[in-house]
C-alpha cells in the first residue's frame, strides 16, 4: 500500500494483528506492522523498544505545531490466553457468524486496526492536517509502555481518544487503579507448637476477610463505587510449619474525591498496624466535562445522538491515566468496537459490524479535525 492508496480494510487489518502473539508481551512484531502501516501512508514513525521484544510506536504528520487537534492510541499486549480451553484457536484470527474470534479482537487489536484505517484515509484526504498516534505495550500489566514513552516525542493534544472495548459506546474516563501488596510477618515455630509461634497467613487472612467485607466505601456521582478485589494470597510452606510470611494483592478501583491516598489509608486501619502495605501500580482516574468546549461534537462524530446522553465512565483503566499528562491533559474519549463483556474472557470475539462502524466513526472524527 502507498500514500495514494486512501482506504485500507479495518477487518482484515485486525485479523492480522489477532494472529501476532502478544500474550502478555513480546509486542515487537505488531508494532512493526502497525509502523508499516503508518510508514506507507507517510507518517513520520518512530519505534522504541526499552525492553527486549517490547516496542512502542508513536507517529506523526502533518506540520509541528504546539498542539494536534486529536491523538489516538491502543495498546498491542493482549492478556494471556490457553488454548487448551478454547473452542477456537485463540490466534486464528477467524471470522464466524459475524465476529472476529481470537485473544485481543475485543481488547483491543480491533479498536487498533480501525484507528489505523482511519488515519490511512485521514492522512492520504489532508496530509497538512495534523495527527498523531500513539500504540504501546504492557497496558494490561499497568500502563508500563505508556510509563517508557520519551514526553519529548509527543506533542501537546487538544483530544485524547483511546479505543479501548466500548461497543462504540462514548465513555469520558475511568477509575482509577490502585494495586497494592500487603505482608504480614510472623515467626516460625513446628506446627505440633503452633503456641511457641505467630501465625502471619492467619493474621492476614482475617485482615483479608475485613477488607473484603467492608461495605463503607464511597460512591461517585459519576464514576460509581470504590470497589476493592482482594486477588492473590500466598503464605506457608507446609501443613507441620507455622507461617512467618503472607502476602496478598489488592486490586482498588478510586473515583474523584478519593483517590489513592485515601484508600490506602483504609485499607491500613482495615489491616491493623502490624501489616505492611506496598503500592505496586498507581494510576489516576480519568474525568472529561461533557460541557468542555468542542466535547459535545466530538461525542456527536463518533456516535450521534451520545452528546444527549447521560456521560459514561468505565470502571476499567487504560493508558490515559499516563498519557493526559505527557499530552497536556487533553479532553479523553474512550471509543472502541469491541465488546467490554469480552475482554479477558475465554473465546473472546468482536462483532464485524462494530468494527465497520468504528472505522467510519474515526473517519468522521479525523475529516472534521
Amino acid at each position: 500500500m502507498d500514500a495514494t492508496d486512501r482506504t485500507i480494510d479495518a477487518l482484515e487489518l485486525a485479523r492480522r494483528l489477532v494472529r501476532i502473539d502478544t500474550r502478555g508481551g513480546d509486542e515487537r512484531a505488531a508494532a512493526d506492522l502497525v509502523a508499516g502501516v503508518l510508514d506507507s501512508a507517510g507518517f513520520e514513525v518512530r519505534v522504541d523498544e526499552p525492553e527486549a521484544g517490547r516496542a512502542n510506536v508513536v507517529a506523526r504528520r502533518g506540520p509541528a505545531v504546539p498542539r494536534v487537534p486529536v491523538t489516538l492510541t491502543g495498546h498491542l499486549d493482549t492478556v494471556p490466553a490457553d488454548p487448551s480451553g478454547w473452542s477456537f484457536d485463540p490466534l486464528g484470527g477467524e471470522v464466524r457468524d459475524g465476529r472476529l474470534l481470537g485473544r485481543g479482537s475485543s481488547d483491543m487489536k480491533a479498536g487498533v486496526a480501525c484507528q489505523l484505517a482511519a488515519a490511512v484515509d485521514a492522512a492520504a484526504a489532508a496530509p497538512d492536517r495534523p495527527l498523531q498516534l500513539v500504540f504501546t505495550f504492557g497496558e494490561e500489566t499497568g500502563c508500563d509502555g505508556a510509563a517508557r514513552l520519551d514526553p519529548a516525542s509527543l506533542v501537546p493534544a487538544d483530544l485524547l481518544v483511546v479505543a479501548e472495548p466500548t461497543a462504540n459506546r462514548t465513555v469520558l474516563g475511568h477509575k482509577g487503579t490502585l494495586w497494592l501488596r500487603a505482608t504480614a510477618r510472623g515467626v516460625s515455630a513446628h506446627g505440633s507448637r503452633p503456641e511457641l509461634g505467630r501465625n502471619a497467613l492467619a493474621a492476614l487472612a482475617a485482615a483479608a476477610t475485613r477488607v473484603h467485607g467492608h461495605r463503607g466505601w464511597p460512591v461517585s456521582p459519576t464514576h460509581g463505587p470504590v470497589t476493592v478485589n482482594v486477588g492473590t494470597f500466598r503464605a506457608g510452606v507446609q501443613p507441620n510449619l507455622v507461617p512467618d510470611h503472607a502476602e496478598m494483592g489488592l486490586d482498588v478501583r478510586t473515583i474523584p474525591g478519593f483517590g489513592s491516598d485515601e484508600a490506602v489509608a483504609e485499607i491500613a486501619e482495615l489491616c491493623g498496624p502490624e501489616v505492611e502495605i506496598e503500592r505496586l501500580v498507581d494510576l489516576p482516574g480519568v474525568a472529561t466535562d461533557p460541557a468542555s468546549p468542542g466535547v459535545a461534537r466530538v461525542l456527536e462524530l463518533l456516535a450521534p445522538g451520545a452528546s444527549a446522553r447521560e456521560p459514561e465512565y468505565a470502571t476499567y483503566f487504560t493508558d490515559a491515566s499516563v498519557l493526559t499528562a505527557m499530552l497536556g491533559d487533553p479532553a479523553v474519549v474512550i471509543y472502541g468496537p469491541g465488546d467490554p463483556e469480552q475482554a479477558h474472557v475465554t473465546d473472546e470475539s468482536c462483532s464485524v459490524r462494530r468494527i465497520d462502524e468504528a472505522a467510519a466513526a474515526f473517519r468522521r472524527l479525523l475529516g472534521a479535525h
